[in-house]
């Protein structure tokens, strides 16, 4: 269980978007974390492979306590039922 969790559709839109209030939540004692719901493997800078070490830098410098990735498609994100199910399963 987190107190706070973002939920971004690509790697480093989480921390972009949302990464001061992570490291205020953090530095009051919640528990935050960070679902992807892509690898961002569309992307038009760096690789999935490079957003994956970035993802992990960020991810300390923040002190997340969870970080998570569906691995659903980039650009195939849809309101169906499986993807419902995997997002609110996690």
């Amino acid at each position: 269980m987190l107190d706070l969790l973002v939920i971004a559709p690509h790697p480093d839109d989480g921390e972009l978007g949302c990464g001061g209030t992570l490291a205020r939540a953090k530095a009051e004692g919640l528990s935050t974390g960070i679902l992807d719901l892509t690898r961002g493997e569309m992307g038009s800078k760096g690789t999935p492979e490079e957003r994956q070490r970035e993802v992990a830098e960020a991810s300390r410098i923040l002190g997340l306590d969870y970080r998570g990735n569906l691995q659903l498609p980039d650009g195939g994100l849809a309101d169906i039922p499986e993807q419902r199910l995997l997002l609110a399963g996690a």
